[in-house]
């Protein structure tokens, strides 16, 4: 219904400009169609409701009993990972009772990676020690998205199947499965939450993480390329983490380079709540902001005013599938068809959902 109104507006508006330039016609219908593209987060919510993102443990399958799982994150640190490791635990104790599988015959799994999502060299080297032990199937979730292709080969070499998920690797063809959030869709929200705020005109900027985390790049890629359909915004900057020394400092010098800027988007959880913690001059006009993962720093923020809203995964869906995926590439072959990629729909968490229980699922705690 929200939808179709929209479109009656579109196309209202195309008839009342006939003749104009095609330029000037473009322009004025832009914001339109951008904002018919806005899918509302309790049709979200309702969708999860009637297709749920947990999956049913199905024990037709014939997983492969005592089955080790060794599961190499780009980070282990932080609310996002926490919920991530908890989702991947919950699916291993559901397996088990599931199948009725004793103390011998038990699926165990190995959560492992770096502190820091930053760190790819320690992420390789303990994929290099993880792929040595031989495990059934290894989950990964790719600090760099080229680095990893020796180590990937070397698992296929060895017949070990690969489940990414999170952040995907550049040569797919050596993953199984893919289990994330539609991160595309994640800048997307990002940019039309960010230019409803400042009112559809205005200078923004982007402060993010590593650029070559593939997750990063497709919510750059989504925010970039949705915001040019409002021809009054500028993005001034793209600042990642990854190509600056001092991440903090590097934030703090767009601010003063660009002291009528209107936005902000960060994102991951990292660097909104960095963002947040920064030292802001107070005489100046305050910067909207929004954020990605709705971690208990920017709930508060959230609540007291400082961040408009974020952009939140499920991170516990996350886990949960990406184990239940694993179980499911130790059956024999063509026995069961496993979808290559599922990717989850993020939600948008502001003021009015913080408190609705429809979005638990979406909000990190300690």
């Amino acid at each position: 219904m929200k939808k179709a109104a929209v479109a009656s507006a579109v196309l209202m508006a195309i008839g009342m400009l006939a003749g104009c330039k095609k330029e000037e016609v473009e322009k004025a219908i832009a914001p339109l169609v951008a904002d018919t593209q806005d899918t509302t987060e309790a049709e979200t919510v309702q969708e999860e409701e009637e297709n749920p993102i947990i999956p049913v443990i199905d024990t037709s399958v014939s997983i492969q009993p005592g089955a080790k799982i060794a599961v190499v994150s780009k980070g282990t640190k932080g609310e996002f990972w926490e919920m991530v490791k908890k989702g991947m635990n919950q699916a291993v104790a559901d397996i088990n009772e599931a199948y009725g599988y004793g103390k011998e015959e038990q699926i165990t799994m190995n959560f492992e990676g770096p502190d820091n999502e930053m760190d790819v060299e320690g992420q390789i080297n303990t994929l290099d020690a993880v792929i040595a032990e031989n495990p059934d199937v290894l989950c990964l979730s790719a600090s760099d998205m080229d680095s990893c292709q020796a180590q990937l080969e070397a698992a296929k070499e060895n017949g070990i199947p690969v489940v990414v998920f999170d952040s995907n690797v550049s040569d797919t063809k050596l993953v199984r499965a893919f289990r994330a959030t539609d991160n595309k869709r994640v800048g997307e929200m990002g940019a039309y939450r960010l230019a409803t705020a400042i009112g559809k005109m205005g200078k923004v900027a982007v402060f993010s993480a590593q650029e070559k985390t593939q997750s990063i790049r497709e919510r750059v890629e989504g925010f970039t390329s949705y915001m040019g359909n409002y021809t009054d915004i500028e993005i001034v900057e793209i600042v990642y983490q990854d190509q600056v020394e001092d991440m903090t400092a590097a934030m703090q010098e767009v601010l003063e380079r660009y002291p009528k800027l209107d936005g902000v988007f960060c994102t991951n959880a990292d660097i909104s709540d960095m963002y947040l913690d920064m030292d802001k001059d107070e005489t100046r006009d305050a910067v909207a902001m929004v954020g990605v993962d709705a971690t208990t720093r920017q709930q508060k923020a959230i609540r007291e005013g400082e961040e408009i809203g974020t952009i939140s995964q499920h991170p516990y869906a996350i886990g949960y599938q990406t184990i239940w995926t694993a179980m499911q590439t130790t059956a024999p072959k063509k026995s069961v068809s496993i979808e290559r990629s599922v990717l989850i729909e993020p939600v948008w968490i502001d003021g009015e959902s913080l408190d609705n229980p429809a979005y638990s699922a979406y909000l990190y705690s300690n």
